[in-house]
């Protein structure tokens, strides 16, 4: 059989097409919107090479209008989630002997598949099932998918590069193992390239993965599995169940070929998590790898030095763009007094400008958040905020569930800078602002740092190179992904790894080979050419 050291493709991020009215891609992706809107699925569930309908059905509805049935999904009782791991485990005798460079061919060409004749499709998918405008759909199920399986391909390269030094007479290496026994993917509803990377980085790896996604994106994560399926991904490498969470949990962490999690959701669903691996841990063959990405409570300060026209723009887009679902969400600011006026300004005049509705309509701006659970959580914020005495309504402040779970876009002012909705995450399009003393700006910082116990993404505005310095190092454990004159989301794969420590996570960067060092298990084999034939050392004489 041929060998050889083989270099893959140089990874790139794929370039964002803009959907401007007249272009090809915008007449594409209406034109899959329309095809899957007006038609209905029965998503099953998918072990090894079965395709299982238990009956047991649960409906999709498209979240900006709940009277609209997209179809069903069926739900794994225990036997069945049991099943999937065993079959896991089956596929993972040939997955985990693969040739690597077999392995990165299946993702790569995973990668194109989207690029090409899968975009629209995802695209469309993503909008009807999340509610994401097309911009926000190709930047997040295109793009950014496409990058982490080109990008997760090199780093699994410069993974298995790394390797030690050897002496005169011995050869040293490292194999940079699958983990033994199985991982459990949960990914959640909000971005379609994190429900696609979380199985897939593990997989690539080796590794064999039992895979649950967010029930608000199973709509969506069909596609991934057609794209896997159509890549040439073998069966029982990455197997997917729908149901219970906490059944699946329960099934999964009592086994004791559990092997790892990755995870994307709620910084107290991670916690469970922890207590329960705790909990168990002597029945586990190995230490399970926990690696999440949780909360965040997002922040932009901004110094008196600051353009306020940027800040402005920072917040109307890091705050509201997908509704601001988005972990890394602009959700509490710190604007000095004197340019607050102005900012103001600005953020309703924004604010008032922006179009909500269907993503369909490729005019708007701004559609509804996923549940109504999640509806009637921001809108009780909402309330409350209109009755309290340390709060006020700058902009935004109404809300509608007769169609879809539409809030609008909302600008609470506190004057209280430990004000309930600046310190607990609320995942929607609610921004609250706290306005200080221009001259306590440094006082500022540290309550910035000490409010939260989230540390995911922050942004800071300045013009003055000195209080960038002194913001920066202040700033220090607040957020993992820190921003200076931008808005606090959008990164990029290849570009800005993304996690947060505190309680946003493990902070193991998504996007990163610090990230796939977390699915292999080195072992160091040493090689002596000529070994010894006697005891005895040069000191004994």
């Amino acid at each position: 059989m041929p060998k050889g050291i083989f270099n893959v493709p140089k990874a790139y991020n794929e370039v964002v097409k803009s959907y401007a009215p007249g272009t090809p891609e915008r007449e594409e992706v209406k034109k899959a919107f329309a095809e899957l809107y007006n038609s209905t699925v029965d998503i099953p569930l998918y072990i090894g090479g079965e395709e299982i309908r238990t009956g047991n059905t649960k409906n999709l509805f498209p979240p900006f209008d709940h009277q609209h049935h997209l179809g069903v999904y069926h739900t794994a009782d225990k036997a069945l989630v049991e099943k999937a791991i065993v079959t896991a485990l089956e596929a993972r005798k040939k997955w985990s002997a693969m040739a690597w460079e077999h392995r990165a061919s299946i993702f790569l060409k995973a990668a194109e598949l989207l690029a090409g004749p899968y975009r629209a499709k995802i695209n469309a998918a993503t909008m009807i099932a999340q509610a994401k405008t097309v911009h926000q759909a190709e930047i997040d199920a295109a793009c950014e998918f496409i990058d982490f399986l080109r990008y997760n391909v090199e780093y699994m390269t410069q993974v298995y590069a790394q390797q030690p030094a050897s002496s005169e007479g011995i050869w040293n290496r490292v194999e940079h193992r699958p983990l033994e026994g199985f991982v459990y993917a949960i990914t959640p509803f909000n971005f379609t390239a994190i429900s696609g990377n979380l199985p897939s980085c593990v997989a690539m790896m080796g590794n064999v993965v039992v895979w649950k996604p967010a029930a608000t994106q199973i709509y969506s994560a069909q596609v991934i599995v057609e794209v896997f399926k159509k890549a040439g991904l073998p069966d029982g490498v990455i197997n997917v169940v729908y149901g219970d969470s906490g059944m699946i949990t329960d099934t999964i962490l009592d086994n004791e070929n559990f092997a790892g999690i990755h995870f994307t959701g709620s910084t107290g669903v991670f916690n469970d998590f922890w207590g329960t691996i705790g909990k168990n841990i002597s029945k586990y063959k190995t230490y399970p790898r926990i690696v999440g990405e949780t909360g965040g409570k997002d922040f932009v300060w901004a110094h008196p030095s600051s353009d306020a026209k940027e800040v402005a723009t920072a917040l109307s887009r890091g705050a509201f763009e997908y509704q601001g679902q988005k972990c890394s969400a602009a959700s509490r600011a710190y604007i000095p007094a004197s340019l607050w006026e102005e900012v103001k300004n600005f953020v309703i005049e924004d604010v008032k400008s922006f179009k909500m509705g269907s993503p369909e309509d490729m005019s708007n701006y701004i559609s509804s958040v996923i549940t109504e659970g999640s509806f009637d959580k921001l809108a009780k914020a909402i309330d409350a905020a209109k009755a309290s005495s340390e709060a006020e309504i700058v902009v935004g402040g109404g809300y509608d569930k007769s169609k879809g779970w539409f809030i609008e876009p909302t600008v609470i002012l506190t004057s209280n800078p430990k004000y309930d909705t600046m310190e607990r995450e609320l995942f929607g399009p609610v921004l609250t602002v706290y306005v200080y003393e221009d001259a306590k700006w440094e006082e500022s910082l540290k309550l910035v740092d000490e409010t939260s116990n989230y540390a995911l993404t922050g942004a800071i505005f300045s013009q003055d190179r000195y209080v960038i310095e002194i913001a920066t190092k202040a700033l220090e454990n607040a957020a993992g992904n820190f921003y200076i004159n931008d808005k606090p989301t959008g990164a990029v794969v290849g570009q800005q790894p993304f996690g947060g420590a505190r309680g946003s996570g493990t902070n193991d960067k998504a996007g990163s080979v610090l990230n796939l060092l977390r699915w292999v298990s080195p072992r160091t084999i040493k090689e002596t050419f000529v070994p010894a034939k006697d005891y005895r050392y040069p000191f004994l004489g």
